[in-house]
């Protein structure tokens, strides 16, 4: 994805997979890593208020302002595998694509 990517775009791309991806990290990772269990919430939140909106652009400005809190701004810790990779990538671009 690059950075020019719209919300539209990146969320065509990603939120089938986020549903996916989120509950197995947060189920493999939440004990070493227990910041993402608000990932997970946010990313629930996010995936529900997009899904609400339909072709409307939802309101997400709190949700993307937390998870680069939580985050330190989508940084991947050392320790993890690619899924949790993955999912921080793809936050990070829908969060790039929504304030585009």
């Amino acid at each position: 994805m690059n950075k020019q990517a719209t919300f539209d775009q990146v969320k065509k791309n990603h939120l089938k997979l986020l549903g996916q991806y989120v509950p197995v990290v947060d189920r493999v990772h939440g004990k070493n890593h227990p910041e993402f269990h608000e990932v997970k919430a946010l990313a629930e939140d996010i995936l529900k208020k997009t899904a609400a909106a339909g072709k409307e652009k939802p309101q997400l400005d709190d949700e993307f302002a937390r998870l680069r809190e939580v985050t330190g701004n989508y940084k991947v810790p050392n320790d993890v595998c690619e899924s949790y990779e993955a999912v921080y990538n793809m936050l990070s671009e829908l969060d790039t694509g929504y304030h585009a």
